[in-house]
């Protein structure tokens, strides 16, 4: 499953994308860094889980996957010996650069490449947080995790709620209530494969709602997540889901929390 909703998912970001670039964040990465700034402005057990860790292991080495602008690799800086954070994208690189001068950070490496494909020497800690998404086989993607590991391994993944918008709609759409790859897809997968982690779970209501200018806006969105822009067959069932469930806000359509993020922790 996780390879189809990886395809639908591709989909969805390719039919949004706004320019033609090879990077994908070239013209988007200030924006992301923001929105994760937003996000972070709450606790969550996730970073107190893993700076606990490093504490706990002192003159740890971390290996972040899909670092982005580096907000995960900033903030164990000051409990590791070395972060190396990987990412394919330089423009996001570059944000974390900015962000490694301006507070005199000497602990961190900056590595482009993209995983699983690019080898990376091992580390203690192997980290990929919301960086699995994009990429179909899910089991190469945590079997190098584990290869690459020497104490264990930390997966950050969305865990859409079951009474969620999306997952209703996707129910009916698609027969099952996921739109793209998430936690439960992943935690299954990886019982499979014969791994048996610890999760923790964030509070509810970590995730900012999904915001349109207009009903016609968010309705193309749902359509569009859901790989059936070019058929109007649901658009009644849709519609009224929509209207049920969104609030209009400061002159926007507001959707209620659909998400949360699950920590997967497995010791190699």
């Amino acid at each position: 499953m996780w390879n189809q909703l990886c395809e639908i998912q591709n989909k969805a970001f390719g039919r949004k994308k706004e320019y033609s670039e090879d990077d994908f964040w070239k013209h988007k990465a200030r924006h992301f860094d923001k929105m994760v700034d937003e996000r972070w402005e709450k606790p969550d057990s996730s970073r107190d889980f893993l700076i606990q860790k490093l504490k706990d292991n002192p003159g740890a080495t971390l290996l972040d996957i899909g670092a982005g602008t580096g907000k995960w690799s900033l903030l164990v800086s000051p409990y590791a010996a070395k972060v190396t954070a990987l990412d394919p994208s330089l423009a996001m690189q570059e944000i974390l650069k900015e962000k490694i001068q301006k507070q005199g950070i000497n602990n961190i490496d900056i590595v482009t490449g993209t995983w699983p494909r690019d080898y990376v020497a091992s580390h203690d800690f192997v980290l990929a947080s919301h960086s699995m998404y994009g990429v179909p086989d899910f089991k190469a993607f945590a079997d190098k995790m584990s290869a690459t590991a020497t104490k264990a391994c930390i997966m950050l993944l969305r865990a859409p709620f079951a009474d969620s918008v999306m997952a209703i709609a996707s129910r009916y759409v698609l027969g099952q209530p996921y739109d793209s790859p998430n936690f439960q897809v992943a935690y299954n997968a990886l019982l499979g494969m014969d791994i048996y982690p610890d999760v923790i779970m964030e509070a509810a209501g970590t995730w900012p709602a999904w915001t349109h200018d207009s009903f016609e806006e968010a309705l193309d969105d749902l359509k569009n997540r859901l790989n059936i822009c070019e058929t109007s067959q649901y658009d009644d069932f849709l519609s009224d889901l929509l209207e049920k469930h969104l609030i209009l806000k400061d002159c926007k359509f507001v959707w209620p929390s659909g998400n949360r993020s699950a920590l997967v922790y497995w010791e190699v």
